[in-house]
């Protein structure tokens, strides 16, 4: 059944050509096709859509998160590049710098310009 077949994360856009803007300038993807529909990225062997809609992300939890080989290279290079880290302060989770060690993960988020939750995150 579906175990094989690939699948895609969908992110909601109030505005389409700010999001582009985001993902074009701030993480430095390119859009693999676009349509009124919305727009898909490639990102290594998987893909994503950016597509317009009338609500709003709610950013409460990660929807999309890239897995990199040095998280601490990779924060510094896209907050080069302008984009903001969530910080977090609590009993169960603290950033240095942006980065969370969560048990054998290194974890970093980010919201993209239309409130989406992204995560980079180390395995070590």
């Amino acid at each position: 059944m579906l175990a094989n077949y690939s699948i895609h994360a969908t992110l909601p856009a109030t505005d389409l050509e700010r999001a582009r803007r985001f993902y074009t300038e701030k993480l430095g993807l390119t859009a693999e096709s676009e349509a009124p529909e919305g727009v898909f990225y490639r990102s290594g062997d998987t893909r994503f859509l950016v597509f317009p809609s009338g609500g709003t992300a709610s950013g409460a939890h990660t929807q999309l998160s890239w897995t990199v080989d040095d998280i601490e290279t990779e924060v510094a290079a896209l907050k080069a590049r302008g984009v903001i880290f969530e910080e977090y302060d609590m009993p169960s989770l603290k950033t240095f710098n942006g980065v969370a060690l969560m048990g054998p993960v290194k974890i970093a988020w980010m919201k993209d310009s239309e409130g989406n939750l992204l995560s980079v995150a180390q395995f070590v």
